[in-house]
């Protein structure tokens, strides 16, 4: 069957730890339902989320929180095709941002945006070596 792994960026609307709350759950009853896997990056001026799986679940996934009135800018970063997940074991790892990603000051003026593809996938792939919180 085959795989994609999306990734987008949005910046959260009335950020707080109820609304946080609501959306891990919500993102992990529809991904164990539709065999997506991936991982959340949260910060109040950022969400960073891969979702991977196969590519018409996670394409309407996507749609879905384009759509979502708790996303500010949705913006599609990545899409590609792979043969394996990083997150298999996760419906929806929830990451609080991590001192090594981008300051606020960054995001603000647009760095992940101009971000490379590979720089994208570095996020994830050394989030995927931390151990979970």
């Amino acid at each position: 069957m085959p795989l994609v792994q999306l990734t987008y960026a949005s910046r959260p609307f009335g950020f707080d730890e109820a609304v946080l709350g609501t959306i891990l759950l919500d993102a992990r009853r529809c991904n164990t339902r539709d065999g997506i896997t991936g991982t959340l990056i949260v910060r109040q001026d950022l969400f960073l989320q891969l979702l991977e799986g196969p590519p018409e679940v996670v394409d309407a996934a996507y749609n879905r929180i384009a759509r979502d009135d708790r996303h500010i800018n949705v913006q599609r970063l990545t899409r590609r095709d792979v043969s394996e997940r990083l997150f298999a074991e996760w419906a929806m790892r929830h990451d609080p941002a991590r001192s090594w990603m981008w300051s606020m000051d960054e995001v603000a003026d647009g760095a992940v945006q101009q971000a490379t593809e590979a720089e994208i996938m570095q996020v994830f792939e050394r989030l995927r070596h931390e151990p979970a919180e």
